[in-house]
């Protein structure tokens, strides 16, 4: 039996790694996971394109899910296994929850191949994605805000300490980013430089769960631009006509939120740096089965 999903990836408002407590949204850049069962009890990865990357995440949000419905489905949990592959428009490394857009869509593909993803609480599967990604130790702080944001589309705000939604809403945005080349890993994140900041970070959660998203991420941009020791400058490129901007994630990318035009105009301005821009629109829809 074989499975296929969707998911995408998501921008910054708030870092959670400060407090525990973060937001993000999704955007329009996919991730794909095509899962087929085996009956070798066996978990192989893929990732199109780059043979030797590290499969681990993919290999577990498979297993992790079988062992949780294998039973459902009518299959022994104990002699399933999977060949998973993955394809992605989202760099790897830069901030734009490459990992939990894989998880998430590894979880669905796995539950389509079981033939019961329409039958599974959206935010059941995103928490077995999450589970996943802490044990493959691709996370600090678990990613719920990230994953949640991918699996369910919109902006969440989450507290990532007990994988608990806090609020969503289905916004629409345009979205410009720029990735810079150099590539930063959530897992080597200086996470007591984070804590430091806390009280900057408990300010951004009080404007996300108000709706001022925009302020929000703009706050945890140069908050956390301090903290990582990123360059604050295509922030200030982009203000003061953007609705917000951020460092997204742990870095290295930037995203900006606002109206086309006026981000048209930044994309010109972060365009002469090294790197890529893309200007995207935001999700609503979430991951999804194929």
């Amino acid at each position: 039996m074989d499975g296929r999903a969707v998911a995408p990836a998501a921008g910054t408002v708030l870092n959670a790694l400060a407090t525990g407590v973060g937001s993000a949204f999704a955007i329009d850049l996919e991730t794909t996971a095509t899962v087929e069962l085996t009956d070798d009890g066996e978990y192989v990865g893929e990732v199109d394109g780059q043979p030797d990357a590290d499969t681990t995440l993919v290999e577990r949000c498979a297993e992790f899910t079988i062992e949780e419905y294998a039973d459902r489905a009518g299959l022994n949990a104990d002699t399933v296994g999977a060949r998973i592959q993955t394809e992605s428009e989202v760099p790897m490394a830069s901030g734009l929850k490459s990992s939990s857009a894989a998880a998430n869509a590894t979880v669905l593909a796995t539950l389509d191949a079981l033939e019961i993803g329409d039958a599974i609480d959206r935010i059941d599967a995103c928490r077995l994605g999450v589970r996943a990604a802490r044990d493959a130790g691709v996370t600090v702080t678990g990613a719920f805000d990230d994953a949640s944001a991918s699996m369910l589309g919109g902006v969440t705000v989450t507290n990532n300490l007990g994988d608990e939604l806090l609020a969503r809403e289905a916004v629409q945005w345009d979205a410009l980013v720029y990735t810079p080349p150099e590539r930063a890993y959530s897992a080597d994140t200086d996470a007591a430089a984070c804590e430091r900041i806390a009280p900057m970070a408990r300010l951004v959660e009080e404007l996300a769960l108000d709706g001022r998203y925009g302020e929000a991420m703009t706050v945890n941009g140069f908050a956390f631009c301090g903290a990582l020791e990123f360059s604050a400058a295509p922030m200030v490129e982009a203000l003061p006509n953007v609705d917000g901007v951020s460092l997204s994630g742990t870095g290295p990318s930037y995203v900006a939120v606002g109206d086309r035009e006026t981000l048209e105009a930044v994309q010109e301005k972060w365009a002469a740096r090294d790197g890529t821009t893309r200007l995207l629109q935001t999700r609503t829809d979430g991951t999804h089965i194929q």
